[in-house]
């Protein structure tokens, strides 16, 4: 009797356990502890924070390295963290990495940026007409392919459109032809294509629109004190007609002012209309040109009046759903402060779409209709806490946007590399 007692004791356990492990699975609160990262960072003053009701039901113990080679890039420390119901039943494992407390000025000045690419970027081909009329796309046929860039004409490096031009016509009058070496998908080669002289320009030709720079209003991230290292925009600068990535060779922010606004609203995003401070108060080269943004070194005088003194880093990990302000130029050169929302976070994203972002401050509203070009790169403040920038709007509403981890513009910003370099030599 005893014995069957038992038996329908664990039959009526092994059901509960069920039972509860199909609701755990169905629950939405358990999808979302399934969709939290098994790497994360944090800072030096706590432990990571669990979402919703699992802060409540899930203890966090701290494991051995299960290999004590492996460090952390910046100060050597990463935790092995496992998750347990109750404290008693394992759920996952995680890897936590402990980063420094690191300390930046945030942005929000509106800042113009110019920009000179290496090589000379094909953004377009044209028809040249011979001397019998005939209309032929030399370098077209000879394979050049729009988005490819131009380094050199017959051993000649070239870096404006005029170079280009004076360099194929010169080759045109000695021998009827070119050869033009090329970045074609990240490959060198080198085409020789046959010139047509141009009755129209006067000159010889190979059908071809060039461009080597790039200019445009934004809005500076952050700074830090230490180093004056600086991060923009939030978002890579791409070539408007070929929407490729420009390779920087030389470029620089300055303040810029803005007089106007374009107001965003379905299927027009709006925009910042400003332009260039002759007598900026701050100037800064461009030595990156990334997916999170461009990133430099800065000089002159930077001041956000929302802050006095810098402020933390926050880690994705610490990030949430909820309440948070970006700080931005509306008008001349005055820096704001707005309410806006975090509505989603998606940690698995590499590209500069992290969160979910909702403008919700009438005023803002008001005057911009939300999110709009030459906002990229507003500075995102939760909990006292610099965690991200905005980077894009929803065409279809401007009041909702993305935003970029500000941890993903400092690791490819090469900021992370200097303090690990200091960190070494102390």
């Amino acid at each position: 009797m005893e014995g069957d007692k038992r038996v329908k004791a664990k039959r009526i356990g092994a059901i509960g356990s069920l039972l509860l492990c199909t609701f755990l699975s169905l629950n939405p609160a358990f999808q979302q502890l399934a969709q939290f990262p098994d790497y994360k960072e944090v800072s030096q003053l706590r432990m990571p924070s669990l979402p919703g009701i699992w802060s409540r039901l899930i203890m966090l113990e701290e494991l051995p390295e299960s290999n004590p080679a492996m460090s952390a890039p910046l100060n050597g420390q990463t935790i092995q963290i496992a998750y347990k119901l109750f404290g008693i039943f394992p759920l996952k494992t995680s890897e936590v990495e402990v980063m420094p407390d690191l300390k930046l000025f945030p942005g929000g000045q509106s800042i113009g940026v110019s920009l000179q690419a290496k090589g000379v970027m094909i953004v377009g081909q044209a028809p040249v007409v011979s001397k019998d009329g005939k209309a032929t796309f030399p370098a077209k046929d000879a394979g050049i392919e729009v988005g490819d860039i131009i380094l050199k004409v017959e051993n000649t490096v070239v870096q404006s459109d005029q170079d280009v031009a004076s360099a194929i016509d010169q080759a045109g009058q000695k021998t009827g032809s070119a050869r033009i070496l090329v970045k074609h998908q990240g490959q060198i080669i080198e085409r020789s294509i046959n010139t047509i002289f141009c009755q129209e320009t006067g000159r010889h030709r190979v059908g071809l629109f060039v461009r080597n720079e790039a200019a445009g209003v934004g809005t500076l991230t952050y700074v830090d004190p230490e180093t004056k290292k600086y991060g923009a925009l939030g978002h890579v600068i791409n070539d408007a007609d070929t929407n490729q990535r420009i390779e920087v060779l030389n470029g620089n922010v300055v303040a810029s002012t803005i007089y106007a606004i374009e107001k965003g609203k379905r299927g027009n995003p709006g925009e910042k209309v400003g332009s260039f401070v002759s007598n900026s108060r701050f100037n800064g080269n461009i030595e990156k040109n990334c997916n999170s943004g461009i990133f430099g070194t800065m000089q002159g005088l930077v001041a956000n009046p929302y802050f006095k003194e810098p402020v933390p880093v926050g880690w994705e990990s610490e990030i949430k759903e909820g309440p948070a302000k970006i700080y931005t130029v509306i008008q001349g050169e005055k820096v704001e402060e707005f309410e806006v929302k975090i509505e989603r976070i998606m940690h698995n994203r590499t590209d500069s779409k992290n969160m979910v972002i909702r403008v919700t401050d009438p005023k803002l509203i008001d005057l911009t209709g939300g999110i709009i070009q030459g906002m990229s790169g507003s500075p995102i403040v939760q909990d006292g806490k610099i965690v991200g920038a905005i980077t894009h709007v929803f065409v279809n509403d401007s009041t909702r946007g993305y935003g970029v981890f500000i941890q993903n513009m400092l690791k490819e910003s090469g900021l992370f590399e200097q303090i690990k370099l200091k960190n070494k030599a102390a």
